[in-house]
């Protein structure tokens, strides 16, 4: 086993290659086993990393696993030795894939492993919105219920989704799952993606972006983070929705503009928003939804069950070892 630390104690086993993860702790803060990786190699496992100690904690190590630990092209220039860089995620923007590409450096992420868990992250954030049951359980416990005159009460107004239309921006795995569970709640559901094709339209009719803003009572983001979808829901876009439309992000922070929300959440031309990504993570103290009421906001877990935690892991493991075997899979900057 491999002992868990902040960077003080480490604990390492040599097979073959020298492996450091940068940043364990997220994807597995005790609940699972590094066992199948430290096989594979000389492990040093890193809870977290500073950025000014992403160097030295690197040093000769050939094989680096980072979560949101970024690697850029001065870390690459000093440590020489890197030959395959894992990203702990299907998001790879901490890493300079360019210049590991012209170094001949893999760099590898996890394309498929929480689609079910988000989509399931969707309908939570969804149904409270449309419920407020820890409100409610709460107004239970304070004595509300007990000291009502009448045989129950809500505090919001409650939204039945059957007969509703959800737009779902980026119609990939984790979209298409997210529009078979609308579709179970008696929900109309259309799609937005650059790349139409049989599957999806089984699930839902393909519209042009505009055409989902003004038909959808809720919109969920499910497309990747590049530099023409950043900031794509702001003031702009906002104005072609719907009034009181319901607004969901699982996918990435910066594809909100947060200001351009937080006014439309103010003036109940969004009437809801959950969001469990925002613009810069942890979430600043100066964010602007958290003065909204109407926002829901948790910290990036849609991802976290346990059991997309171990795909995750499973499959991290298994892009090392086929490395290690001279098969390169599921690499980003290599053709």
């Amino acid at each position: 086993m491999c002992e868990r630390h902040d960077g003080i104690n480490e604990k390492k086993r040599g097979i073959f290659m020298k492996i450091v993860v940068l940043d364990g702790y997220t994807e597995n803060p005790g609940d699972l086993s590094w066992k199948d990786l430290e096989s594979l190699g000389e492990t040093t496992i890193y809870d977290r990393t500073p950025v000014e100690l992403v160097e030295e904690r690197i040093g000769d190590a050939e094989i680096v696993i980072t979560n949101k630990t970024p690697i850029d092209k001065e870390i690459f220039e000093k440590c020489q030795n890197i030959k395959y860089v894992g990203v702990l995620a299907t998001g790879y923007n901490v890493v300079d894939v360019n210049t590991a590409a012209e170094k001949g450096i893999p760099v590898c992420n996890i394309p498929t492993y929480g689609t079910t868990a988000v989509a399931q992250m969707v309908f939570a954030l969804l149904l409270e919105i449309c419920h407020h049951v820890g409100t409610h359980s709460e107004a239970v416990k304070m004595g509300e219920w007990s000291n009502n005159v009448d045989w129950c009460f809500w505090k919001y107004p409650l939204i039945e989704l059957a007969g509703k239309t959800m737009g779902i921006v980026g119609f990939g795995r984790i979209g298409k799952a997210v529009g078979r569970l609308a579709k179970a709640f008696g929900m109309n559901v259309l799609a937005y993606d650059e790349y139409e094709n049989e599957e999806g339209k089984a699930i839902a009719d393909y519209v042009t972006l505009d055409d989902l803003y003004a038909k959808s009572d809720v919109i969920s983001l499910h497309c990747p983070l590049f530099p023409a979808t950043t900031g794509m829901i702001c003031k702009e876009s906002i104005a072609k929705m719907k009034d009181g439309v319901i607004l969901i992000n699982t996918s990435r922070g910066p594809l909100i503009n947060e200001a351009d929300l937080a006014e439309a959440l103010q003036s109940k031309k969004v009437y809801a928003a959950g969001c469990d990504v925002v613009s810069t993570e942890p979430i600043k103290a100066d964010n602007p939804l958290l003065g909204c009421y109407n926002s829901i906001l948790t910290p990036h877990i849609a991802w976290a069950p346990k059991e997309s935690r171990q795909r995750l892991m499973n499959i991290a493991v298994d892009n090392v070892r086929n490395f290690l075997n001279g098969t390169t899979v599921n690499a980003v900057n290599m053709k």
